[in-house]
């Protein structure tokens, strides 16, 4: 029998740098999201640094109950071992008020009692809340002020470089829903600091998220942290995977597992060796760790789903 190859243990933790990766548990983990966690994982490994993981269960009606538990014994089956304990967002409700009663007090974010179908012929909302609610008897959202912010919205992202987005196109974001229920973009930012995240690394679904984002950061006094955005992986009819449109849960068992690992490898242009195929996960993620390249991804949006998709042995 053929000797075990073995390949260098990751580094020890650094300060320095701390990222994290922050699903929505919605369903489990699948093939997209495993791409995204491991360039995150290895983004923070490779630098000797932290990574936490962050669920964002901030939307109860979209988070059937076992689903957090489940996609963290994926990311676990997965050898994807995070730092510290993980953070919960249905906990941090009184921190995200406290950012949103401190914008409003700024005169960044108002109330808006507009509905979807008011404005649904224009293509971002028009901001017409901005000096008074148009209803004052009617629940109220509350929104951040797009037309405060840096106009253009310029920032670095590591993968594409310097990005430029015009504020009027992405209008007045959502903070806290008619529902009372907090969004997504106040709380990705509160979280972030509190955490003291320096990297973000995620899918380029979220990068035209970030302007607002840096806003936002701005305007509550938090640093801003560096990104970067993976390529998406797709189905072969363009569609991005994702729970939403079906895509299979992670394999469980342990050959279904490295495949998909290596697999999540290759997605991320990382050129394993052949060697690695029957490697163990440890072995498979302490050899990406030390090689790790972020110059070797794609500079694409997205990136084609392997035509036969690993499964379980």
């Amino acid at each position: 029998m053929a000797a075990m190859t073995t390949f260098p243990p990751p580094p020890g933790p650094d300060a320095g740098y701390r990222g994290r990766f922050a699903p929505t548990p919605s369903g489990p983990l699948h093939f997209g999201s495993l791409v995204a966690a491991l360039g995150s994982y290895l983004d923070a490994r490779a630098a000797g640094g932290e990574w936490q993981v962050r669920i964002e269960d901030i939307d109860p009606p979209r988070c059937p109950a076992g689903a957090a538990d489940t996609i963290l014994a994926q990311l676990d089956a997965f050898g994807l071992e995070w730092d510290g304990e993980v953070r919960w967002q249905h906990t941090r409700h009184d921190a995200y008020q406290a950012a949103l009663e401190r914008l409003a007090g700024a005169g960044l974010a108002y109330p808006c009692s507009c509905s979807r179908k008011q404005w649904r012929d224009y293509a971002v909302y028009p901001g017409w809340c901005r000096r008074g609610v148009c209803r004052p008897d009617a629940p109220v959202a509350w929104r951040l002020r797009s037309d405060l912010g840096e106009h253009p919205a310029r920032f670095d992202d590591r993968l594409l470089g310097p990005q430029t987005f015009d504020p009027a196109t992405l209008g007045d974001v959502v903070l806290k829903r008619k529902d009372a229920l907090f969004a997504y973009q106040l709380a990705v930012v509160v979280d972030d600091a509190d955490q003291g995240m320096t990297d973000v690394v995620r899918g380029m679904d979220l990068l035209d998220n970030t302007p607002w984002q840096r806003q936002l950061q701005r305007a509550l006094g938090y640093p801003h942290p560096r990104y970067l955005h993976l390529p998406l992986v797709v189905a072969p009819n363009g569609q991005k995977l994702s729970k939403q449109n079906l895509a299979p849960a992670l394999a469980t068992r342990p050959d279904g597992i490295r495949r998909q690992l290596l697999a999540a490898l290759e997605a991320l242009n990382q050129a394993p060796p052949a060697a690695l195929a029957q490697a163990p996960v440890a072995e498979q993620l302490a050899w990406a760790t030390a090689h790790w390249a972020p110059s070797r991804l794609a500079h694409t949006s997205t990136r084609p789903a392997p035509q036969a998709m690993p499964k379980e042995s």
